[in-house]
């Protein structure tokens, strides 16, 4: 492949439940893009809208050069990214945005095996779930050099809305673990007033109705609870194993700050106790659920 042709390809490894949504608005976009992933299936899906398959992270970052990373964990991120065989290996890749929720430190630790090899790492975790990546309204915080962030802007722009918080990658990683704790906190609170006024006799769509009029208003009142907890469909799309991970990234990174994350650390307990009892790969909406089981048996036969 020519240098022209490198420079004009993007790659995307990592199409899952996030990545896939966003390389196919790429592609819909009108973007080149080369895809990797294990799963076949869904690396077939965007072949059939236009990208081509690789057979490996290295093998993306010698045809792309900037390539797109969307990992499940910390320990696949570093493998994939800095590993034997990684994307740091690749001989095009100028240019690496990683999408994933992996902490600070670790994106830290990648950020300068990339750079030692010439790479930039723009560090750009994302908000809004598997609806707002296929809607193209998630929210992209973005941390990097400025040169770097301004090629790949046009990028985010298909994604959602960018939000650029610092210039070392790892700001963008901790702007997005306090988000999703408020996130998970606020939802976790929500599930146990709702289940106390279940119990209590009030009617649930009322309960709602006055939450979002008045200082109780959050995410979970305005948007989760009305489409995914009261028809009891519990599909958000995002697991309580992934609210776990990140919520735990959240409190030790604030714990290393000096922050004594009283509230955090009460809220993590609460996910990982809703893990331990078989909800790892449950719907999070399905926290309600839980905090129904743990309730017992209502006061007076309500609930």
């Amino acid at each position: 492949m020519e240098q022209a042709d490198r420079d004009k390809t993007l790659g995307f490894v990592g199409v899952g439940v996030m990545g896939r949504p966003m390389a196919r608005r790429l592609l819909e976009a009108g973007h080149r893009l080369v895809v990797h992933d294990l799963n076949q299936d869904a690396v077939a899906e965007l072949v059939a809208e236009g990208a081509r398959a690789a057979a490996s992270a290295k093998a993306v970052a010698d045809e792309a050069s900037i390539v797109f990373t969307s990992m499940p964990t910390v320990a696949i991120f570093k493998q994939v990214l800095a590993g034997t065989g990684s994307i740091a290996e690749g001989s095009a890749v100028r240019i690496v945005v990683d999408l994933s929720t992996v902490g600070s430190t670790a994106t830290q630790e990648v950020a300068a095996t990339l750079a030692a090899r010439g790479i930039d790492m723009i560090d750009a975790p994302i908000s809004g779930g598997a609806a707002g990546a296929k809607a193209g309204t998630l929210a992209v915080m973005v941390s990097g050099k400025a040169e770097a962030v301004d090629a790949v802007m046009p990028m985010f722009q298909v994604f959602g809305k960018p939000f650029v918080v610092g210039t070392e990658p790892g700001q963008a990683q901790l702007m997005k673990l306090l988000n999703n704790m408020l996130s998970s906190t606020a939802f976790a609170v929500t599930a146990e007033a709702f289940v106390a006024g279940v119990r209590g006799g009030l009617d649930p769509e009322t309960m709602m109705s006055v939450f979002n009029a008045g200082s109780g208003r959050n995410n979970a009142t305005s948007d989760k609870f009305p489409k995914y907890v009261l028809g009891r469909g519990f599909d958000f799309g995002f697991p309580i194993s992934s609210v776990c991970k990140d919520i735990g990234l959240a409190v030790d990174e604030c714990q290393k700050l000096g922050v004594p994350m009283w509230v955090g650390g009460q809220s993590r307990q609460l996910w990982q106790s809703a893990y331990l009892q078989n909800g790892a790969s449950m719907d999070m909406t399905s926290l309600v659920r839980f905090v129904e089981q743990w309730s017992g048996p209502a006061p007076g036969g309500r609930g």
